[in-house]
């Protein structure tokens, strides 16, 4: 089944959800805040979505901003960087959609529907 982490009150993760239901695709909601990845799925998410663990930061946040995280990821190993993420759901990009293959991080319409579709 497929995974969605998202936060309800976050527009780009409704407007995924909302792709997915309209679509007839399956999925399980999981609030990212609350619940979010543990740094093994971290890791395999941002390789099934071909991007680096730098791409998995919500840079546009709030907590990206007050903690000064820019400042310090060039630091940061690859695992610290992860256990980060997984240490508040609140600094990762969102939405996260991941099942045994595949993963997309954030949302973008032609990409969802070329993986998801």
């Amino acid at each position: 089944m497929i995974k969605l982490y998202g936060y309800k009150k976050c527009s780009t993760c409704r407007k995924a959800e909302q792709f997915l239901q309209h679509a007839g695709v399956a999925y399980q909601f999981i609030d990212i805040t609350e619940n979010p990845p543990d740094a093994v799925e971290l890791a395999a998410i941002a390789r099934r979505a071909n991007v680096s663990v730098n791409k998995l930061f919500n840079t546009s946040g709030l907590q990206y901003r007050e903690l000064n995280i820019k400042e310090r990821l060039p630091a940061l190993s690859n695992q610290q960087k992860l256990d980060l993420l997984a240490a508040n759901g609140r600094l990762i990009k969102r939405p996260l959609i991941a099942d045994g293959d595949r993963a997309t991080v954030g949302f973008d319409d032609e990409q969802f529907a070329a993986i998801w579709l």
